[in-house]
């Protein structure tokens, strides 16, 4: 029996682990000598692009639903340790039992992480990294009416205007006003955005950014830009030029590195620590070891390289586990393909803004742009689930979708039942 062991439980860790349950399947009778096994610390699927939203406890699929009805194992267990010369990677149970597991191949698919804030009372800062992170901000917002009435009760200082700050930032508002009104407080409600940099959305580029610079004037949003925190309690923020703003609400998004876990590979590491891969997604240098998602940086179209998305992390991840299982069982492998860059940024009640390609060239906005967000993460993100055939035919469409106009075409078909935010829920 050989093992492929697939360490991570996000997009790319599913991916990879079902796109080498397809390539097993895809051999016939030799598949049957393959076992894949995925690690993860939790039992669930979280669907992290959507952690800024309202409910985020609501914002998971149970991963036996994916991996159970396809024959992959699960364990849950966190990973501290990867030996690549032995083979083996150490892990602790859930009940504190530790492990040691074998591998023919091994994908590393950990994500990424939130480079947490240094300053003074850095503990008081609220952050939708992760599951836990987003839920206990919602929880703190809906106490809010609880506190004792301040200047700062009902004021939120997001830190960061890029992708993720400007999400949060732009549905934070409503979000709160919806809870300040039941104390007719509605009024009172301020949203603070802080960035170093000197425009919004830095590296989002000059394409999106009026439509963006509207959308925060349109929501009241106050810019703090060339700025950054210096110290926060409680009760208010500091910034780097002395401004003393009360804020009872602070919520960090600056910065993100991949999962420490990389740093066990002896592979060449870019300065976000994401591990080098070749075409096929293996480790450039460290045999037997593919990466994929966050934890890895490939070549993308023309000449650029992927980024630390969703929409990266899915096609890399099937073509990771696919690979790892062809090459076990001598069949051909796979390049990586990633779809022409897309960008789909969430604006709140001033709708959204959608982009194309590496220059970022605005293709709609407002509603239309809206009911793709929508779509995208509502539905098209999401696995399917139960059904095995639907689940590595998912497992085998390699590319996401080709193009925002092939996106718009599908949006107006029925979507497949398994695969929507709804019918998890049912």
């Amino acid at each position: 029996m050989k093992d492929i062991l697939v360490i991570g439980g996000g997009f790319a860790g599913v991916w990879s682990a079902a796109g080498a349950v397809r390539a097993a399947r895809a051999t016939g009778g030799a598949g049957e000598e393959l076992r894949v096994t995925l690690v993860s610390g939790g039992d669930d699927l979280v669907i992290r692009p959507r952690l800024y939203e309202e409910d985020p406890e609501t914002m998971r699929v149970p991963l036996d639903r994916v991996l159970g009805p396809i024959g992959v194992r699960r364990l849950t267990a966190t990973v501290t340790g990867i030996d690549t010369e032995a083979r083996t990677v150490r892990a602790v149970g859930r009940e504190g039992t530790e492990l040691t597991l074998s591998y023919d191949r091994l994908v590393l698919a950990t994500g990424s992480q939130l480079v947490r804030p240094t300053f003074p009372g850095a503990e008081h800062v609220f952050d939708i990294d992760t599951l836990p992170a987003a839920a206990a901000l919602d929880h703190h917002l809906r106490r809010l009416p609880r506190r004792e009435p301040s200047d700062g009760r009902y004021t939120a200082v997001v830190v960061g205007a890029g992708f993720t700050g400007l999400e949060i930032a732009t549905v934070l508002g409503e979000r709160m006003r919806a809870i300040a009104d039941g104390q007719d407080a509605g009024e009172a409600v301020r949203i603070v955005l802080v960035d170093r940099a000197e425009v919004l959305g830095p590296e989002l580029g000059p394409g999106p950014r009026p439509h963006i610079d509207s959308a925060i004037d349109e929501l009241k949003i106050e810019r703090r830009l060339g700025y950054t925190v210096s110290s926060a309690t409680s009760k208010e923020v500091v910034l780097s030029d002395g401004e003393i703003i009360p804020a009872e609400t602070v919520i960090w998004t600056a910065g993100m590195a991949a999962s420490p876990l990389t740093a066990q590979i002896p592979g060449e590491r870019d300065r976000l620590g994401r591990l080098s891969v070749d075409t096929y997604m293996r480790v450039s240098g460290v045999p037997d070891v593919y990466a994929a998602g966050d934890t890895a940086v490939a070549a993308a179209e023309d000449g650029h390289h992927t980024i630390q998305s969703c929409q990266h992390a899915q096609p890399m991840g099937k073509c990771a586990g696919y690979n790892a299982a062809a090459e076990l069982l001598g069949a051909a492998p796979l390049p990586f393909t990633s779809d022409p860059y897309s960008n789909a940024l969430d604006l709140g009640s001033a709708g959204a803004v959608l982009t194309n390609g590496w220059e970022r060239t605005v293709m709609a906005t407002g509603p239309e742009a809206k009911s793709m967000k929508q779509n995208i993460n509502t539905m098209w993100i999401y696995p399917a689930v139960d059904d095995p055939e639907q689940i590595l035919t998912q497992a085998g469409r390699l590319l996401n979708s080709s193009t925002a106009d092939e996106r718009a075409l599908a949006a107006t078909r029925e979507p497949e039942p398994a695969v929507t935010a709804q019918a998890l829920k049912a």
